[in-house]
């Protein structure tokens, strides 16, 4: 847990007692009280005092305070601070009214404080960004997806011509080259969508001919075509897919087509192989794999099963995704009917229970964040809604500020914040929190009116990546000054506790030691 913020105020403070009135000129009513709490104004120099007074002259003993107790020490220990304040901090720490508290007790409280002071900080933090600019792409068709591969920290892109851009994490563009199968060499057949398999190196492309195709990234012959599904009953057009970070073996394929069917393949044995290779099946590892959809199915295949629902009832899926968290599938159309189905994974894993929110005039995108346990949805409306995933009777809040409809949003997760991007090409970004508008960009975008769009927000990079048609633009952030408080100069390799002296000790590559007070 990180607490910078509130560890720079106890540093910065060197004289006891509340601060003059002086230094609230211009702060907002929330700030001011923050900052005329006991708790806000103590420095280091009076924990120290208060640690002082808990501690025991018998070792492994443990101080205990009543209210008055406390509220009498610590007038007389501190030196400022009225007794009824200290009340109130001692009501504040003992929530479970056990009657009495401990230095523990008291330093959790200010380190939960602290955490969330910083919480609130960052979350008002508005990134300040360079200036756009173009990628030099070769894509002569809309651009359909852009990702991040982090085993090899490049990014992909892919157009609906079928070629593929390959770019360095400088975004140096390395080579691009076609990614057909047999099937996407006639006319009029293209790529609809891409996701990266990471846990098992390979990317899978979607294409108009019914077909989804997996590309093995560490063949001899680079992207070379490991796995060819056919036979689907719908053109798919979004994939998403999920791994389990703590067993890579589970993971989830999941992806729509323009019949309004939402289709899922759980993988059980990724790592080992993701279908079953048939016995009779060509002994050279490079040749490709050709599997039908009925072969999946039927069920030949043990190392995966299928998931699908049609409650979208022939509308075009838009947007797909897997949650783990929820343990559910989030789909979505531009219907105002079954806008947005959750469809949650029932125990035996095999079979979906379907929610359904009816969206008015439908959205064109969603994003959930897990923490705040929120859907935020793009609506044609021109209104961004937060959504509680159990709630779909009404949103728990709308965004407004759009003068034309929302096509895309997704949340910047650290900071609890929300991008919306607008037809008439306006960024947003918000405060989730009190649901405002903190931010509005209206960069000198491509003027033409008629564009498909592609949003995508890099957060471990600070790069915004939008596209219009086959032009990429990109926004990346300016690097924040750090304000971390740091107890090392240089890189900390190791750290031990001492459980005779009850103490915690880092060690850094200069060989220098820390030892750390424990409370």
């Amino acid at each position: 847990m990180s607490c910078q913020n509130g560890a720079l105020d106890l540093n910065s403070r060197s004289q006891p007692g509340p601060k003059s009135p002086e230094r609230t000129e211009g702060v907002t009513a929330d700030e001011d009280y923050g900052t005329g709490l006991l708790e806000n104004q103590l420095s280091v120099g009076d924990f120290v005092k208060i640690q002082r007074a808990f501690e025991s002259p018998e070792p492994r003993k443990t101080i205990c305070m009543s209210r008055e107790e406390f509220m009498q020490r610590m007038t007389e220990v501190v030196g400022w601070g009225t007794k009824e304040e200290y009340g109130e901090l001692y009501d504040k720490v003992d929530m479970a009214q056990d009657g009495f508290i401990t230095w523990d007790k008291l330093t959790s409280f200010i380190l939960l404080v602290l955490y969330e002071k910083e919480e609130r900080a960052k979350s008002t933090v508005v990134p300040q960004w360079k200036d756009l600019q173009f990628l030099p792409v070769k894509h002569k068709d809309t651009i359909q997806k852009v990702i991040f591969l982090k085993s090899s920290c490049r990014y992909l892109t892919i157009s609906k011509e079928g070629l593929l851009g390959v770019w360095g994490e400088n975004l140096k563009l390395q080579e691009t080259l076609p990614i057909t199968s047999d099937a996407t060499k006639l006319k009029h057949l293209w790529v609809t969508s891409m996701v990266s398999l990471e846990n098992v190196n390979k990317i899978a492309v979607a294409f108009t001919s019914k077909e989804i195709c997996f590309y093995d990234l560490l063949s001899k012959e680079e992207f070379s075509c490991q796995y060819k599904l056919q036979g689907l009953k719908g053109t798919p057009i979004c994939m998403d897919y999920w791994y389990d970070s703590l067993d890579a073996n589970e993971s989830i394929l999941s992806f729509g087509d323009i019949t309004g069917k939402v289709q899922a393949i759980a993988f059980t044995a990724a790592l080992i192989s993701l279908f079953e290779r048939p016995a009779s099946a060509c002994e050279d590892e490079e040749a490709t794999m050709t599997i039908s959809w009925a072969e999946l199915l039927s069920g030949c295949h043990k190392c995966c099963h299928i998931l699908e629902h049609k409650l979208h009832h022939g509308d075009w899926v838009r947007q797909v995704t897997y949650n783990a968290s929820l343990d559910a599938i989030i789909s979505s159309t531009t219907s105002n009917t079954n806008t947005m189905v959750l469809a949650w994974k029932e125990k035996s894993k095999k079979h979906l229970k379907m929610t359904s929110f009816n969206i008015a005039q439908g959205i064109h995108a969603f994003d959930y964040h897990s923490r705040l346990n929120l859907i935020a949805t793009a609506g044609i409306n021109n209104k961004v809604c937060l959504w509680n995933p159990y709630v779909v009777s009404k949103p728990v809040g709308v965004l407004w500020g759009h003068s034309a409809s929302v096509i895309a949003v997704q949340f910047f997760a650290e900071r609890k914040q929300l991008f919306s991007f607008s037809k008439d090409k306006v960024l947003r970004l918000w405060d989730i929190q009190y649901q405002l508008s903190i931010q509005r960009i209206a960069c000198s975008f491509p003027k033409s009116q008629d564009f498909r769009c592609l949003f995508h927000f890099d957060e471990a990079h600070g790069r915004l990546f939008i596209s219009f048609t086959n032009q990429l633009a990109l926004l990346a952030m300016k690097s924040e000054a750090s304000k971390r408080v740091k107890s090392h100069e240089k890189a900390v390799t190791c750290v031990l506790y001492n459980s005779i002296l009850k103490q915690p000790t880092q060690r850094e590559d200069n060989e220098d030691k820390v030892l750390y007070d424990n409370p």
